[in-house]
């Protein structure tokens, strides 16, 4: 019993937040998802994203080990939701993305910071770093069939996760005022995703809805799967192993709905893999939740 209301309270917030954007958009308030997402993904994320990584007191051999294993397991599961995709026989522009990348941020770093506390969201941060840069490189060639990933380099959230790891690895600081405000923005970032989350799963049009069910469940598998082999392999300690599993584990992201819906891939497929897998996640976030407390 204590174990099922810890879960509770820790996924709780997550999903009322989120229900309170869905809430808000059926009511018929307006909600700027463009601009909120500029300003999160431009503003509120880079900073929370470096102040997390500046600020971070875990040992930085620990911090690299964690980013190897972020590493390894994204390569894990690309392989095997290739193989899936491919023997599915479904395009991998629209499919393949969203089965590899989830809801690190929106999702994610909430959930470690209420499961796992401060140094739980440093770690967080991490994998949805490595998981950012390798979206918004290899996951935006995949679905706008080609180009450039160094564009990559161009993001926010990239520049902000290298200096903050430059910051880190040299134990600097920002002066104290400059931090404050950096920390003020950066606090921004969770709520407004969690929000943006639900009204963007309440305007979303979702197809292919049997597909989108077996697609959702196989993604869970294969990530869990894939995340729990590589911390095993890495023998992690018990809360960096807890959050690689929950970071890689994540629901379909709805920036792979925009991505989609920028580069001509199939937008409304993607929408029903959005909502599909974010309904399961309030069964399996929990679950998994269990077996890694």
């Amino acid at each position: 019993m204590n174990l099922f209301l810890t879960v509770l309270e820790i996924v709780t917030p997550v999903f009322l937040l989120a229900a309170i954007g869905f809430t808000w958009v059926k009511l018929g308030f307006e909600y700027r998802v463009e601009f909120v997402t500029r300003l999160a993904m431009t503003l509120s994320v880079p900073c929370l994203i470096f102040t997390a990584l500046m600020k971070t007191e875990i040992d930085p051999a620990a911090l690299a080990t964690l980013s190897f294993a972020a590493l390894a397991a994204y390569g894990a599961v690309m392989l095997l939701s290739y193989l899936l995709v491919q023997g599915a026989g479904l395009e991998h522009r629209t499919y393949l993305a969203p089965v590899i990348f989830g809801n690190t941020g929106n999702l994610g770093l909430p959930l470690a910071l209420f499961a796992f506390g401060e140094t739980g969201l440093g770690y967080a941060v991490v994998v949805f770093a490595i998981m950012a840069i390798l979206s918004f490189t290899f996951g935006v060639w995949l679905v706008s069939g080609g180009g450039s990933p160094l564009k990559a380099i161009k993001e926010p959230i990239v520049a902000a996760t290298l200096l903050g790891a430059l910051f880190m690895w040299q134990g600097w600081q920002t002066p104290k005022p400059i931090t404050n405000t950096l920390e003020l923005i950066g606090q921004m970032a969770i709520p407004i995703m969690l929000l943006t989350l639900g009204v963007a799963v309440a305007r979303l049009k979702p197809g292919r809805m049997g597909r989108a069910v077996w697609l959702s469940l196989a993604k869970v598998v294969i990530c869990i799967g894939a995340a729990w082999g590589v911390g095993f392999w890495l023998n992690l300690p018990p809360v960096p192993f807890a959050v690689l599993v929950m970071q890689v584990s994540t629901p379909v992201a709805v920036t792979s709905y925009m991505l989609a819906e920028k580069y001509g891939a199939d937008a409304d497929a993607v929408a029903g893999l959005v909502v599909v897998s974010t309904l399961l996640s309030v069964v399996t976030i929990p679950l998994t939740l269990v077996f890694l407390l």
